[in-house]
């Protein structure tokens, strides 16, 4: 295949939605025979995930990875900043844990040419192993004050020599002011990087934007090289917690009702994706006590601080509400920080995650744990309980919890997890627990009638979510004429 240039998937603001829009691209060129790989410098999300090599990338690029068909690696996202306070957040360079960071200190131009060296030669090994490289940029490409400190945006498009594609969203309103503005505040030299534009979340008739696209093509001296509709119809992971604000629903007749408890602090709201999928489960995220009253489950995520979470869920009357459901007969579950708070005791002797030393768990699981600084990332093969199917995971957590009724056995024949006598009450460590068809056939069977029951297959339902974003990006942006931008000159 001739080789490809690299491509930048930059924004006007945050949740415009490159991410989604560079998975789309990854799977078009893998469907027309090319090798792509995704690539973001710098990440800032809650959502991460671990590669095969036990290493720690942000959640999109797994994702886009995915969709390219390839295994992910650190080189796809090497700076990966998440969040643990209000003004602090913990640095990942290389998928490990480098220490923490408050906002002032990491984002000003000062020190961050070791950060821009990194970036630069993961972005190098990957070229020289993939075509093309689709790169996502982060937030807005306009923010003049950042600008000298940039190295996610168009000074790593610069780097790159990547072809810039500006994309908009145009349901938030202002779309001509945020692209005429976005392109116009950059510098002369990376002005000319911004080779077309993409307006994203569109509704309603799209003849009536025609003559907009004409209007912003000459306002801008750059191509619309499409008018993308909202496709609420096409399921892909999403890696901001934004993503959770249409969530809120409440429970649901004729349907399994599943209760995720809405944390500060939430993390790898992933691991339920594939379970809201599943068409006989009404999932909703609860952040109120009433909220658990018609729940059958309820599900404790994963958190990036769990002793402020779990202080919160008192305060806030959730962990009464919890441990009532347990009571009440409802099946309870934790994953990760979740997981930690079902325990006896959640005790942080060091500090790790702030000024909290320990604090009484929930105590729905006989556990106890010990948070340290030594971070655990791999991912996992497993058993559930007596079923036979391998199942997969990963797991990500800064954390030490001794079980002695484990229910899960990892390939090296490593227990793992907590499990109540009877069965209704359990926690685990492993991200992707719910991805499998073993542990969520376990959950879901005791309230399910034989008749309704629903065969679901998460693997071949993702992949499909994969073509079908691949099809409605071919059905509304001009392919031919991004390859025409991107195909290298001989």
């Amino acid at each position: 295949m001739k080789e490809l240039q690299p491509i930048m998937l930059a924004g006007t603001g945050s949740d415009v939605g490159k991410s989604l829009i560079a998975a789309g691209l990854c799977r078009i060129f893998m469907q027309d025979g090319y090798r792509p790989a995704p690539f973001k410098a710098q990440n800032m999300a809650l959502n991460s995930y671990a590669t095969p090599d036990g290493l720690e990338i942000g959640r999109a690029q797994a994702v886009q990875a995915e969709a390219c068909g390839i295994a992910c690696s650190t080189d796809m996202n090497p700076i990966l900043l998440k969040p643990s306070g209000e003004h602090t957040s913990q640095v990942v360079l290389n998928g490990r844990p480098s220490g923490n960071a408050d906002a002032y200190q990491y984002f000003r131009k000062e020190g961050k040419e070791e950060l821009r060296r990194i970036a630069h030669e993961a972005f190098d090994r990957l070229k020289g192993r993939y075509n093309p490289v689709v790169i996502e940029g982060a937030g807005s490409i306009s923010e003049l004050n950042l600008r000298e400190g940039d190295i996610v945006n168009m000074s790593m498009a610069a780097y790159a020599g990547a072809n810039v594609i500006l994309v908009a969203d145009i349901d938030r309103g202002g779309v001509f002011a945020s692209v005429y503005g976005s392109i116009i505040l950059q510098t002369p030299e990376h002005r000319k990087l911004i080779k077309g534009i993409i307006i994203n979340k569109f509704r309603g008739d799209l003849r009536l934007f025609e003559e907009g696209k004409k209007m912003l093509e000459g306002l801008c001296g750059v191509p619309v090289l499409g008018v993308v509709p909202m496709a609420g119809h096409i399921h892909i992971d999403e890696e901001d917690s934004v993503a959770l604000s249409g969530k809120d629903r409440c429970a649901e007749s004729g349907k399994i009702n599943v209760a995720i408890i809405l944390l500060k602090h939430i993390s790898n709201f992933t691991d339920f994706n594939v379970l809201e999928r599943n068409p006989d489960v009404n999932l909703y995220y609860a952040a109120d006590p009433a909220d658990l009253a018609d729940a059958d489950v309820v599900i404790l995520p994963g958190s990036k601080n769990t002793l402020a979470d779990l202080f919160d869920l008192r305060k806030r009357g959730l962990a009464k509400a919890v441990v009532e459901a347990r009571e009440a007969g409802k099946t309870v579950i934790g994953i990760c920080g979740g997981y930690q708070m079902m325990g006896e005791e959640v005790a942080d002797p060091d500090g790790v995650e702030g000024d909290i030393g320990a604090l009484p768990g929930l105590g729905l699981l006989p556990v106890k744990t010990v948070i340290g600084s030594e971070k655990t990332t791999r991912q996992v093969g497993f058993r559930f309980m007596e079923d036979e199917r391998l199942c997969k995971g990963y797991e990500i957590h800064m954390g030490r919890t001794e079980t002695d009724r484990p229910f899960i056995r990892f390939e090296d024949g490593a227990p793992e997890g907590c499990m109540a006598d009877d069965g209704r009450c359990f926690g685990s460590y492993v991200h992707g627990l719910l991805d499998n068809p073993a542990v969520v056939e376990y959950i879901l069977n005791p309230y399910l009638d034989e008749k309704i029951k629903n065969k679901f297959d998460p693997v071949a339902f993702k992949e499909q979510q994969y073509d079908l974003l691949a099809d409605w990006l071919r059905r509304y942006i001009n392919i031919n004429q991004l390859y025409n931008i991107i195909r290298k000159n001989d």
